[in-house]
């Protein structure tokens, strides 16, 4: 059996009903995380838009889903592996493509 992802309860401390949303990533690949997060808003309320912003936007999509900011996008092998460090919480700025 596949990865199965852990399904948890969403919760906003604030309403998002009528407000513009923007969803930011680290990493667009196949878009099924961003559809997961789409599902979770729409069922918490109805904003007045919702925009994606991400990272890196490596391709290979699987879903008809498209970043609108990407901070970068790079062409990547479907093997590779591509992880976003953060200053903040890393100490550094970097994006990391293995494999």
């Amino acid at each position: 059996m596949g990865y199965q992802p852990v399904v948890k309860n969403s919760e906003l401390q604030f309403p998002i009903s009528g407000r513009g949303v923007i969803l930011v990533d680290d990493v667009l690949y196949t878009g099924r995380t961003t559809r997961a997060a789409l599902d979770a808003i729409v069922d918490i309320g109805r904003p007045k838009f919702i925009k994606l912003m991400v990272m890196v936007d490596r391709g290979w999509r699987e879903l008809p889903i498209q970043a609108d900011y990407a901070a970068k996008t790079i062409k990547t092998l479907a093997t590779q592996n591509v992880k976003v460090r953060f200053h903040s919480t890393d100490g550094i700025n970097e994006v990391i493509v293995k494999g």
